[in-house]
């Protein structure tokens, strides 16, 4: 994975409020300091990839909750040395964390950009810098991987109760105002 065109990536995405815009500034700046941004045992911090996998409506997210985080995530997760770019990254694990084959990328561009810390047992405390990208699933028919303690789908409208998550409700919000395909 070539860090300049990540970069690139990064740079041509518009963040949809202030925290979005902080995420991004903080993934250029830690990809700046940083020739092993991908990789895992990178303790200072990583870029993730992760998947904000939606029905072909639009009417609905895939949600995994997230054994060691506890928390309803979008689905996504670490880089691997076979994932060429961050969105080979964000549909393989899709896939993976799913179990569901028919997922397609919309589009090569990133849909958000998020960044926060991460404490977990047998790990130094350290920050994932997560780039999302928008997938849709074409099979509705999930499995619930072993990172996970469930999955489900749900309604963008009922996000904002799901979790104490900014970033979810703002993913569900671009999609339900139609400001991403504006701002893409």
């Amino acid at each position: 994975m070539q860090r300049e065109e990540v970069l690139d990536l990064i740079r041509g995405h518009r963040p949809f409020d202030a925290q979005e815009a902080e995420s991004s500034a903080a993934a250029k700046a830690f990809l700046e300091e940083h020739e092993n941004f991908w990789q895992r045992d990178n303790y200072v911090g990583h870029l993730t990839a992760s998947a904000w996998v939606v029905n072909p409506r639009r009417s609905h997210v895939l949600l995994t909750h997230h054994k060691k985080l506890d928390l309803w995530l979008q689905l996504g997760g670490h880089l691997e040395a076979e994932d060429i770019t961050l969105l080979q990254g964000a549909l393989r694990e899709a896939k993976e964390e799913s179990g569901i084959q028919t997922i397609k990328a919309n589009q090569s561009s990133i849909f958000d950009i998020g960044h926060h810390p991460i404490s977990v047992p047998k790990e130094p405390p350290h920050v994932h810098y997560d780039i999302r990208f928008l997938l849709t699933a074409y099979d509705t028919d999930f499995s619930v991987s072993e990172e996970s303690h469930d999955a489900g789908w749900f309604a963008l409208e009922d996000i904002p109760t799901i979790s104490s998550s900014t970033a979810l409700p703002r993913m569900a919000k671009k999609l339900q105002t139609g400001w991403y395909e504006n701002h893409t």
